[in-house]
């Protein structure tokens, strides 16, 4: 990538970011990215919200990184 094109797509990732704080969606810069890109590859953004909205929902599932693993 041309060091223009990657200003332009760091400034456009900061706008986004700025205004995903300004909405409080509890977006990351990381996870916005990613969701940005996803857009980019022809995903539907309604899609993903809702995904996102939907993982949110869901307890998360913590595994204690000192318990080793169990075997039978």
């Amino acid at each position: 990538m041309d060091p223009e094109a990657a200003r332009t797509a760091r400034e456009s990732l900061d706008l986004a970011f700025h205004m995903s704080n300004i909405l409080d969606t509890g977006l990351d810069r990381h996870t916005l990215s990613v969701l940005i890109a996803l857009c980019d590859l022809g995903l539907n953004p309604e899609a993903l919200a809702a995904v996102v909205k939907e993982l949110r929902r869901e307890p998360s599932v913590s595994v204690p990184a000192t318990a080793p693993p169990s075997f039978p």
